[in-house]
């Protein structure tokens, strides 16, 4: 029996480089970064100054104060992003079933704004004065559960946690409920706001993090041989998915086509990949193996392209081994080099840019892409955007813990 197709159908997006879809898109193209110096809290202290922030964003546009108020930063971005995504994908929710309607979101480290906060508090003023919306702001389940409540979602409702794979994760847990037939549509994606002193301060002491204060916008190199750490960023990206035939019968306008998803754990290093990338390769393999593909036809990878050491250069080995001699004529880019690394939303900004790619027959660039490294000798679509033929895209994303999710997102045809 075939499997159900999976379909897109509404995106939204809040990333460091744009605050919708068309914004980002636009940043993207034009290899514009949103990467500078942290404005949030003071750090004169920290090694490592700089952060992709969200820029001139106002909740207040979305939310009425009285609700942000209880909600910590990760879930008001999620909200606000699932607006987007649903206003496109054109809902009525007369004539949709809301119990077939799911919520599956990725988080990395969920409500740490409210938790580092309110630790303070217990520290400086006891107790009685932690917040009794301290647990349900901060809980990693909060802004899936924040999205059904808004929309009177009833279907099956989850959290994925895999580090930085969770919302490729999420995607592949969704498409997965649908083609089993627990759901017609779910609200996907993931959402981060770990922008905070503790964060900063936990990955610059274990040397994750670049560490060029004097020039964030080109602190995030991937595939450079300069390249010296991520950057931290925040955001959220939503997708509206669903079933072919609930998109066809309530009259949708379909974006893409989610064609395959690939899950695997290194079992090696908590935080290191495994030599060559062996789990990211099966990942990889068993997307591919899933949409029915072969790897001749994908055209255009968005990688996980971190700018760490590590990751780019066994990232760049996984490629070569699925693709073999076709890694060569691949097109790769890491736009984690304009928006820095969104950690448990990064999966799904990057789905987002991929299906804009496919769209728009044009490949988003790696910037500050200046001196080559042996290590990585692929073709990474260097500092400018490239038009050409897509139909099929690959989006990496890779974890601490060893978690190795990929997507494969198709051009629609019917």
């Amino acid at each position: 029996m075939s499997k159900k197709r999976i379909v897109i159908t509404g995106l939204g997006v809040l990333a460091p480089n744009g605050n919708n879809v068309d914004e980002y898109w636009s940043a993207l193209c034009a290899g514009v970064s949103g990467i500078n110096k942290i404005t949030t809290f003071d750090t004169e202290n920290f090694p490592v100054r700089f952060a992709g922030e969200l820029t001139d964003f106002d909740a207040e546009q979305f939310l009425e104060p009285r609700e942000i108020r209880k909600l910590d930063r990760f879930s008001v971005l999620a909200l606000v992003a699932a607006q987007e995504a649903i206003s496109q994908a054109a809902i009525d929710w007369d004539t949709v079933e809301k119990h077939r309607i799911g919520v599956t979101l990725g988080t990395g480290v969920g409500g740490i704004q409210t938790l580092e906060q309110q630790h303070t508090v217990i520290l400086n003023r006891g107790p009685r004065r932690v917040s009794p919306q301290f647990v349900p702001k901060m809980i990693a389940n909060i802004a899936s559960g924040q999205i059904a409540i808004r929309w009177g979602l009833q279907g099956p409702n989850q959290t994925v946690t895999t580090a930085c794979a969770s919302a490729t994760d999420a995607v592949g847990v969704a498409t997965r409920l649908i083609q089993v037939g627990d759901a017609d549509m779910v609200i996907t994606g993931g959402t981060e706001a770990s922008i905070t002193p503790l964060t900063i301060a936990g990955f610059a002491n274990m040397k994750a993090l670049s560490t060029r204060n004097d020039s964030p916008t080109e602190a995030s190199r991937p595939f450079d041989k300069d390249r010296d750490g991520f950057v931290l960023g925040e955001g959220a990206g939503i997708l509206v998915i669903e079933s072919e035939e609930h998109a066809r019968a309530r009259g949708a306008t379909i974006l893409a086509e989610i064609a395959g998803y690939g899950s695997t754990n290194d079992a090696f290093h908590i935080t290191q990949p495994a030599p060559g990338g062996a789990g990211a390769v099966m990942a990889m393999k068993r997307a591919i193996h899933d949409a029915g593909l072969t790897p001749q036809d994908v055209d255009y990878i968005n990688a996980h392209g971190t700018s760490t050491p590590y990751n780019d250069k066994n990232e760049t080995a996984a490629i070569k081994e699925v693709f073999g001699d076709y890694a060569a004529s691949l097109k790769i880019s890491s736009t984690k080099s304009m928006t820095g690394h969104l950690l448990g939303a990064s999966g799904a900004i990057e789905a987002i840019a991929a299906i804009k790619a496919i769209e728009n027959n044009l490949a988003p660039p790696t910037i500050n892409y200046t001196t080559p490294d042996p290590e990585c000798d692929l073709y990474y679509v260097p500092n400018k955007a490239e038009s050409f033929p897509i139909n099929v895209v690959m989006s990496n994303t890779f974890g601490f813990g060893g978690h190795n999710a990929v997507v494969l997102i198709r051009r629609w045809s019917a």
